[in-house]
């Protein structure tokens, strides 16, 4: 175990954490064709990678335990003293199989460690796992709710209702026993107070935002796209409501070419359904992007829309209120705690196609609105650097073991 005289040596500096999360953003060479229905970028993939990289440089040993996707090693080292071990067999359908070596893995690497951070998505394995691990390490577990089975998640279709069915009650079971339960939106954070986990180990961290990637001044990267553009990027999946987005195209007066960042299990249902009606022809699908190439999309967008059935925070809304772009997204979740509607962004209901057009025409016909947007927003909003997240979730890494951590300055 760590000890005091170990933790004098820096910031963090010895302490061993273990983390399990079902998502992790793979090298860039896992995007391609075979990757791409497996949603290998995605928000909660940038966060355990960002706050993985920052805690690293904090003097972290980090062993990251996730599921493999396609062309992704089995084993990559990652900063200085982080590795991430992916495990399962790389298909799109049963991946919560990867819970099977995961079992019988994580109780050995859990007794070399000090900390066990869970981070959950939608998974139903990864909550029993982190309990597994605590208990064979006989150390805290602390976690991060990124979408709340139990308040975030919605029933779309089988899999979901069965996951906020199941998941919901192993959540709630699981967040009331953890050492520490880290909330991404203060609306979460209510929530599961409310739900009975004790408020002195409720700690609401949003993600964080890379600045260096949004200095600018930018190219436009799809100089083929006419203007004026609404634009998407995420994964495809359900849940994001893109077929909403199609289908408010109907229903729009402004004419305006729809750019579709991302890709997914559903992208090839949403390209039959683009190719009729209204949306044939001016809806364009340009697959995955690099994260460094986003801000440049975004800079060129005329409108970000997130019309999501279900989403507890959405992190292209921040990466947008960084560049400056108006902001179209559903009243869901957390995001009107980020989004003052009619201020800083346009709320609307999910799934309402006429609600989201009139917004989108909005946005993109009255006069000054989109500026007055922008400027609102930018006010509005503290964005903070990756590295500021990781020393506040030091900070309850250390309110979990009764440590105090050197500061920065305090390290000879």
């Amino acid at each position: 175990m760590t000890t005091p005289e170990d933790v004098k040596t820096g910031r963090g500096r010895g302490l061993r954490v273990l983390r399990l999360c079902s998502v992790f953003m793979p090298p860039a060479a896992a995007l391609g064709d075979r990757g791409a229905g497996f949603d290998p970028v995605g928000g909660m993939q940038n966060h355990t990678l960002e706050l993985t990289k920052a805690l690293d440089g904090l003097g972290l040993l980090q062993t990251v335990v996730t599921t493999r996707v396609p062309s992704s090693p089995r084993l990559q080292g990652l900063g200085r003293r982080a590795e991430v071990r992916r495990l399962g067999i790389p298909i799109r359908r049963f991946r919560q199989l990867y819970s099977v070596p995961a079992a019988r893995l994580v109780p050995k690497l859990a007794r070399a460690a000090d900390l066990i951070h869970v981070h959950l998505g939608e998974d139903l394995a990864v909550l029993p796992l982190g309990v597994l691990a605590s208990k064979a390490g006989g150390v805290p577990l602390v976690v991060t709710v990124h979408c709340s089975l139990a308040h975030t998640l919605s029933a779309v279709d089988a899999r979901t209702a069965a996951l906020k069915l199941v998941g919901g009650a192993i959540e709630r079971r699981c967040t009331r026993s953890a050492g520490a339960v880290i909330a991404i939106t203060a609306r979460l954070a209510r929530i599961l107070e409310a739900g009975g986990v004790a408020p002195a180990r409720i700690h609401t961290i949003p993600p964080g935002i890379d600045r260096s990637l949004f200095t600018g001044p930018w190219e436009d990267p799809l100089p083929e796209i006419d203007r004026p553009r609404v634009v998407f990027i995420g994964r495809l999946v359900p849940g994001k409501g893109v077929d909403v987005l199609l289908d408010a195209v109907a229903h729009m007066t402004v004419p305006a070419e729809i750019v579709i960042v991302g890709d997914g299990p559903e992208r090839g249902a949403l390209e039959r359904k683009a190719a009729e009606g209204r949306a044939a022809g001016r809806t364009n699908f340009t697959g995955f992007v690099p994260h460094d190439r986003v801000p440049a999309v975004l800079d060129n967008a005329d409108v970000l829309v997130l019309p999501s059935r279900y989403e507890e925070l959405g992190s292209i809304l921040i990466e947008a209120i960084q560049v400056g772009a108006p902001i179209v997204a559903t009243r869901i979740g957390g995001i009107p705690d980020l989004i003052d509607d009619g201020r800083s962004g346009l709320l609307v209901p999910p799934g309402d196609p006429r609600a989201l057009a009139c917004a989108l025409d909005r946005v993109l016909a009255e006069a000054g609105l989109a500026q007055r947007l922008r400027a609102s927003a930018s006010r509005g909003v503290g964005l903070r650097e990756w590295s500021t997240v990781a020393e506040q979730v030091l900070d309850v890494y250390g309110a979990v073991l009764g440590r105090r951590f050197a500061a920065p300055s305090e390290i000879a």
